[in-house]
């Protein structure tokens, strides 16, 4: 059966391959050949001059630079023949480059300082970070950005906009849904500049870390400043002490920041579903979208629900990552290896909820009508701003005479304003309390709201 996106096993590259397909220059097998290639003829320039019997002329230093610019998937493909002998991708990459350099005599002479003094994870380790840095940067972040655009957006819109909070399902304190977006959204500031600040580790030490063929080869040399100027000049952090890999720890430092920011999404899908499950907000149609096979009035609210089920199963491998990569056998194993390879499964799940969620967000109406109704079928939330004034001219009991009154009862205006009437408090205290209502009751939620 032909690949196709009817017969794709994944929905990533099925149903949603539209949305993933921006992720496939970082996350797809050739991609991953392709940065290896790059790290390899990286690694050959950056020893030039460095060390002896290696004196590459600029020329052969660009024609080095071709073979990497102008890397496609032909050429991936010859690379994955020559795996096939090799069963080693690594070394395929190795025999690849070599065979490349044939070419021009000058190279041709130097091609045994191709992976010199390498292990495969000197090569992988660094290819994965700059994977994950480029993806983080070009389609995570991007595609973060657009939600809290859009957040912020909604924050200062509904800033003013009054609604009865739920505690327990229960009718609670009023709020402003702008408040309540911003309690999300400056959650979500934080992860979101955690991410964009973050950078990865890499390390190229040999084979187990300690640069004993390095320092074999040519003792003078400082070899641990070699190597950090080299993993620096990618834009990485370079990890001075690992074993033969480096022990991946910043990409589980990651998977946890991702794990963060899709768990609080994971929140603000499951309140929105909620609000518009309350008729607090409703939902723009879409010409031409059914709703249900059965019930012709429904506007469902699946964009939320599309993203709460990817970010779940996106989180479930960010997890696994961060539980499990740090984690070796001595100095080396290959779980690590199969692990690596579904990090852009995780990616296109998390990036199918972010576009889902932003559809969502896109079609929220706020019903105005609606929530104002409701604030005023709960007069009983006033009883906590009576209670409270209650206890600041000291009269007896202020909770439980509160209590009684309204818990598990139906209180409206004229009931709550008996009671205040029958109060010992001063009269311009108990104009200011029946002055309340639920609309206005609403302490520092709009200025909060707006100082986001």
């Amino acid at each position: 059966m032909k690949l196709s996106s009817l017969t794709a096993l994944s929905p990533i590259d099925g149903r949603y391959a539209a949305k993933t397909e921006s992720l496939r220059p970082f996350f797809s097998e050739y991609a991953l050949i392709k940065y290896r290639l790059h790290v390899e003829i990286k690694w050959l320039q950056f020893l030039n001059h460095k060390i002896e019997n290696l004196s590459l002329s600029p020329q052969a230093i660009h024609f080095l630079s071709l073979i990497d610019e102008n890397f496609d998937e032909k050429e991936a493909a010859c690379i994955k023949e020559i795996e096939k002998k090799t069963n080693h991708d690594i070394k395929a990459v190795e025999y690849y480059l070599k065979d490349k350099m044939d070419a021009l005599p000058e190279l041709k002479i130097a091609k045994e300082f191709v992976h010199f003094a390498c292990t495969s994870d000197d090569i992988n380790n660094l290819a994965y970070a700059l994977i994950l840095y480029q993806a983080s940067q070009s389609q995570v972040l991007p595609a973060l950005e657009k939600i809290k655009l859009k957040l912020h957006s909604m924050v200062h819109d509904f800033a003013d906009k009054p609604i009865l909070s739920r505690t327990h399902g229960q009718a609670a304190t009023p709020s402003t849904m702008g408040k309540e977006l911003a309690n999300t959204l400056h959650r979500f500031n934080r992860q979101y500049d955690a991410l964009n600040a973050f950078t990865f580790l890499g390390k190229i030490n040999g084979a187990v870390g300690n640069f004993n063929a390095h320092h074999i080869a040519y003792p003078r040399l400082d070899w641990p400043a070699l190597a950090r100027e080299f993993v620096e000049q990618f834009g990485l952090s370079f990890n001075a002490y690992t074993t033969q890999i480096e022990p991946h720890d910043s990409i589980a430092e990651y998977a946890h920041l991702l794990f963060r920011l899709d768990t609080l999404l994971i929140d603000l899908a499951r309140d929105c579903w909620g609000y518009i499950s309350l008729g607090y907000f409703s939902q723009r149609k879409v010409e031409g979208e059914v709703g249900s096979s059965t019930m012709p009035h429904k506007v469902n609210p699946i964009d939320f629900e599309n993203a709460e089920g990817n970010l779940y199963v996106a989180n479930a491998l960010w997890h696994l990552f961060a539980e499990r990569l740090p984690v070796s056998r001595w100095q080396r194993d290959l779980v690590d290896s199969t692990l690596l390879r579904n990090l852009g499964v995780a990616h296109a799940h998390s990036l199918i909820a972010y576009q889902s969620l932003l559809s969502g967000l896109n079609k929220l109406m706020l019903n105005e009508a609606y929530t104002q109704a409701d604030l005023e079928s709960h007069w009983e939330v006033l009883t906590e701003a009576v209670q409270t004034v209650m206890r600041r001219y000291g009269l007896p009991e202020p909770y439980e005479q509160l209590k009684a009154l309204s818990r598990g009862e139906s209180i409206n205006k004229k009931k709550l304003h008996d009671f205040i009437d029958g109060l010992m408090l001063p009269e311009d205290v108990k104009k200011q309390l029946k002055n309340l209502t639920p609309q206005n009751y609403l302490g520092f939620a709009e200025h909060l709201a707006n100082l986001i």
